[in-house]
């Protein structure tokens, strides 16, 4: 028996270990004649299976990457691990294309929540033979899956009941956005790989919020395709989505958006929602793309678009900095009853000049100065956030 390990990492990815058991010729010489030449029933019936294109409630994206063989072996692997078996019969005994098949499952149905994404997976091959025995193996006992899919329902209710008739595919993104980050902390868990995390125990890291991301949106009919990959320029992995709006792919990162200890103090306590980061709400590209690199075992629609960017869809994205333009969108947005000023510049120079003239020259006491006027006030607290590598600026009454 052989066996290739792979280490396993904090980051949602998805790694297992195949273990191939050949059965020698010794084995062989106990069994009849030809006995190991005859494929079983299951994988004479599987041959001849008509292999389906659609499956309802779910984009697939990574399975039309796939050949005819490989969206052959996806369908036979699905079928398996949706009615949990123990084991099931693949027609290939190719472990490259077992791996791969399995990732693109995975990546494609976030609400298989109950297969082993961080353990061993095993397939057991019979040497001579064009076909495997497939054990995914499962984490939940019946009883908590039953548990985790009514909170997986559950969440989808709550989210489903803020949509209306007018509701658009951007304002159904950015509320799943919301309502998530609203929902769930970032936290290490045993749950934290996969949507039980964020929906049952409401503790998960970035693949769990990603897969919550995908399960969601899909049930709303918006194509929505989860992505695994690295922090640009090192090994620390991460997960998010992208997310098809009127035609463009855009990046949606809900994980950076729940960042609660980068807006602090009382003024996190108002309506507004103080510890969402808007700023991984379809940002731009060219800089998300300076953060993270997503993994190229599969190609992935390329994200251009910045027209429903947060801060382009508020007319707060200015491509100059300019003194007064700044005091009068925050005085603006004051007096539309905002506690939280968020403003982002389209250049490295113009963002620069903001933070010198706002923040190291305390420039931020004139718009402070307002809001006591606006409020009568003879003090105010104020504090502020920066996200250098997008250039955002925050300030908080």
């Amino acid at each position: 028996m052989s066996r290739k390990r792979q280490r396993h990492r904090k980051t949602g990815k998805v790694l297992f270990v195949f273990a191939v058991l050949v059965f020698t010729g010794i084995l062989c010489m106990s069994n009849p004649k030809g006995l190991l030449d005859l494929e079983p029933e299951e994988v004479r019936s599987l041959r001849q299976k008509k292999t389906v294109q659609t499956d309802a409630g779910h984009q697939e994206y990574y399975l039309h990457l796939l050949d005819e063989e490989e969206q052959k072996i996806y369908r036979e692997m699905l079928d398996g691990i949706r009615e949990r078996q123990e084991d099931n019969y693949l027609t290939t005994a190719d472990e490259n294309l077992v791996s791969k098949v399995y990732h693109a499952v995975l990546k494609d149905h976030s609400e298989l929540f109950w297969v082993h994404n961080r353990e061993n997976v095993y397939t057991t091959s019979y040497k001579g033979n064009a076909y495997c025995c497939f054990s995914p193996g499962y984490t939940y006992t019946e009883a908590e899956i039953t548990e985790i899919a009514a909170a997986m329902e559950q969440a989808f209710t709550e989210v489903n009941g803020q949509i209306t008739e007018g509701t658009d595919t951007y304002d159904k993104v950015k509320i799943v956005y919301s309502y998530l980050i609203d929902l769930a902390e970032y936290e290490s868990s045993d749950d934290d790989q996969n949507i039980a995390g964020i929906c049952w125990k409401k503790r998960a890291v970035c693949a769990g919020y990603a897969r919550a991301v995908q399960y969601l949106l899909e049930r709303m009919d918006v194509p929505c395709i989860y992505v695994e990959g690295d922090s640009r320029d090192s090994d620390e992995g991460h997960a998010w989505d992208i997310v098809e709006i009127d035609g463009q792919y855009y990046y949606v990162d809900v994980t950076n958006g729940d960042q609660p200890g980068f807006l602090q103090g009382d003024a996190v306590q108002l309506a507004e929602h103080k510890t969402i980061i808007y700023d991984y709400l379809c940002p731009f590209p060219e800089e998300y793309e300076k953060i993270y690199t997503a993994s190229d075992e599969f190609s992935l629609p390329a994200c251009t678009a910045t027209d429903y960017n947060f801060y382009v869809l508020n007319q707060a994205c200015f491509d100059t900095y300019d003194a007064q333009e700044f005091y009068d969108f925050c005085c603006m947005r004051l007096d539309n009853g905002a506690a939280v000023i968020r403003l982002k510049y389209a250049s490295e120079e113009a963002f620069d000049a903001a933070c010198r003239q706002y923040i190291q020259e305390e420039k931020i006491q004139d718009v402070a100065g307002y809001y006591m006027s606006l409020h009568g006030l003879s003090t105010v607290q104020y504090h502020y956030g920066i996200l250098q590598n997008l250039k955002t600026l925050y300030f908080i009454f």
